[in-house]
Protein backbone atom coordinates (compact mmCIF):
# COMPACT_ATOMS: atom_id res chain seq x y z
CA UNK A 1 0.00 0.00 0.00
CA UNK A 2 1.77 3.46 -0.63
CA UNK A 3 0.49 6.29 1.42
CA UNK A 4 1.21 10.07 1.36
CA UNK A 5 2.87 11.24 4.56
CA UNK A 6 1.61 14.80 3.83
CA UNK A 7 -2.43 13.55 3.47
CA UNK A 8 -2.29 11.26 6.17
CA UNK A 9 -1.33 13.80 8.71
CA UNK A 10 -3.71 16.23 7.70
CA UNK A 11 -5.96 13.95 7.88
CA UNK A 12 -5.40 12.82 11.49
CA UNK A 13 -5.28 16.23 12.52
CA UNK A 14 -7.91 17.50 10.83
CA UNK A 15 -10.20 15.14 12.52
CA UNK A 16 -8.84 15.69 15.85
CA UNK A 17 -10.23 19.29 15.99
CA UNK A 18 -13.02 19.51 18.99
CA UNK A 19 -11.73 15.96 20.65
CA UNK A 20 -9.58 14.81 23.08
CA UNK A 21 -6.34 14.96 20.95
CA UNK A 22 -6.94 19.01 20.64
CA UNK A 23 -8.09 18.99 24.59
CA UNK A 24 -4.51 17.70 25.36
CA UNK A 25 -2.73 18.99 21.97
CA UNK A 26 -2.01 16.47 20.36
CA UNK A 27 -0.15 16.58 17.25
CA UNK A 28 0.51 14.22 14.51
CA UNK A 29 3.52 14.59 12.94
CA UNK A 30 5.20 11.52 11.12
CA UNK A 31 3.74 8.43 9.17
CA UNK A 32 4.78 6.00 6.76
CA UNK A 33 4.18 2.33 6.33
CA UNK A 34 2.73 0.76 9.10
CA UNK A 35 3.79 3.62 11.43
CA UNK A 36 2.35 6.68 12.45
CA UNK A 37 3.53 9.19 15.29
CA UNK A 38 1.84 11.86 17.30
CA UNK A 39 3.51 14.62 19.88
CA UNK A 40 1.94 15.55 22.83
CA UNK A 41 3.68 18.25 25.28
CA UNK A 42 4.15 17.56 29.03
CA UNK A 43 2.71 20.47 31.39
CA UNK A 44 0.54 20.88 34.22
CA UNK A 45 -2.35 20.71 32.19
CA UNK A 46 -1.40 16.27 31.75
CA UNK A 47 0.45 16.45 35.31
CA UNK A 48 -0.68 14.46 37.86
CA UNK A 49 -0.51 15.44 41.39
CA UNK A 50 2.52 14.94 42.17
CA UNK A 51 3.85 17.24 38.90
CA UNK A 52 4.46 14.10 36.58
CA UNK A 53 2.83 13.58 33.45
CA UNK A 54 -0.11 11.26 34.39
CA UNK A 55 -0.62 7.84 32.97
CA UNK A 56 -3.64 8.08 31.77
CA UNK A 57 -2.66 11.23 29.59
CA UNK A 58 -0.05 8.67 28.17
CA UNK A 59 -2.87 5.85 27.41
CA UNK A 60 -4.87 9.09 25.53
CA UNK A 61 -1.76 9.75 23.60
CA UNK A 62 -1.12 5.56 23.05
CA UNK A 63 -4.90 4.66 21.93
CA UNK A 64 -5.02 8.23 20.21
CA UNK A 65 -2.07 7.31 17.77
CA UNK A 66 -2.88 3.64 17.56
CA UNK A 67 -6.75 3.97 16.13
CA UNK A 68 -6.13 6.64 13.82
CA UNK A 69 -3.36 4.77 12.50
CA UNK A 70 -5.46 1.57 12.09
CA UNK A 71 -7.74 4.16 9.26
CA UNK A 72 -5.14 4.02 6.99
CA UNK A 73 -5.87 -0.28 6.66
CA UNK A 74 -9.92 0.36 6.53
CA UNK A 75 -12.36 1.49 3.51
CA UNK A 76 -13.61 4.67 6.27
CA UNK A 77 -17.01 5.08 3.74
CA UNK A 78 -17.98 1.16 4.34
CA UNK A 79 -15.88 0.66 8.25
CA UNK A 80 -14.93 2.29 11.48
CA UNK A 81 -12.72 1.71 14.13
CA UNK A 82 -13.42 0.72 17.63
CA UNK A 83 -10.53 0.71 20.51
CA UNK A 84 -11.25 -2.32 22.70
CA UNK A 85 -8.36 -3.34 24.70
CA UNK A 86 -5.73 -1.17 25.90
CA UNK A 87 -2.73 -2.12 28.45
CA UNK A 88 -0.05 0.23 29.14
CA UNK A 89 3.21 -0.10 31.02
CA UNK A 90 4.79 3.26 32.55
CA UNK A 91 8.52 2.66 33.03
CA UNK A 92 9.86 6.12 33.26
CA UNK A 93 8.57 9.37 34.53
CA UNK A 94 8.82 13.24 32.87
CA UNK A 95 8.00 16.57 34.11
CA UNK A 96 8.05 18.82 30.95
CA UNK A 97 8.58 19.10 27.88
CA UNK A 98 7.23 16.30 24.86
CA UNK A 99 6.30 13.18 24.93
CA UNK A 100 5.92 11.11 21.36
CA UNK A 101 3.41 8.22 20.42
CA UNK A 102 4.72 5.92 17.75
CA UNK A 103 2.36 3.08 16.60
CA UNK A 104 3.37 -0.13 14.86
CA UNK A 105 1.38 -2.31 13.28
CA UNK A 106 1.76 -5.96 14.86
CA UNK A 107 -1.01 -7.98 13.67
CA UNK A 108 -3.26 -6.54 10.62
CA UNK A 109 -6.16 -8.53 10.55
CA UNK A 110 -9.27 -8.14 8.55
CA UNK A 111 -11.49 -7.24 11.78
CA UNK A 112 -8.70 -6.88 14.44
CA UNK A 113 -5.67 -4.50 14.03
CA UNK A 114 -2.98 -4.89 17.06
CA UNK A 115 -0.36 -2.08 17.58
CA UNK A 116 2.54 -1.46 19.70
CA UNK A 117 2.57 2.36 21.24
CA UNK A 118 6.11 3.56 22.28
CA UNK A 119 5.81 6.71 24.75
CA UNK A 120 9.23 8.47 24.22
CA UNK A 121 10.63 11.30 25.44
CA UNK A 122 12.64 13.88 23.43
CA UNK A 123 15.47 12.16 24.59
CA UNK A 124 13.94 9.27 23.26
CA UNK A 125 13.44 7.55 26.87
CA UNK A 126 10.66 4.77 26.68
CA UNK A 127 8.37 6.35 29.33
CA UNK A 128 5.36 4.05 28.22
CA UNK A 129 4.94 0.83 26.43
CA UNK A 130 1.50 -0.23 25.41
CA UNK A 131 -0.70 -2.48 23.23
CA UNK A 132 -3.95 -1.38 21.71
CA UNK A 133 -6.02 -3.79 19.88
CA UNK A 134 -8.67 -2.55 17.92
CA UNK A 135 -11.60 -4.15 15.94
CA UNK A 136 -12.58 -3.13 12.63
CA UNK A 137 -16.57 -2.86 12.36
CA UNK A 138 -18.64 -2.46 9.15
CA UNK A 139 -20.83 0.96 9.23
CA UNK A 140 -24.75 0.52 9.73
CA UNK A 141 -26.42 1.76 6.49
CA UNK A 142 -28.15 4.82 7.50
CA UNK A 143 -32.43 4.56 6.23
Amino acid sequence: MTLDKDKMLQYCNDFSKNTLMQTLNIEFIDAGEGFLVAKMPVNPSVHQPMGLLHGGASVALAESVGSAASHFFINDREQEVRGIEISANHLKSIREGFVFGTARIIHKGRTLHLWEIKVTDEAGNLISLCKLTNMVLTKEKKQ
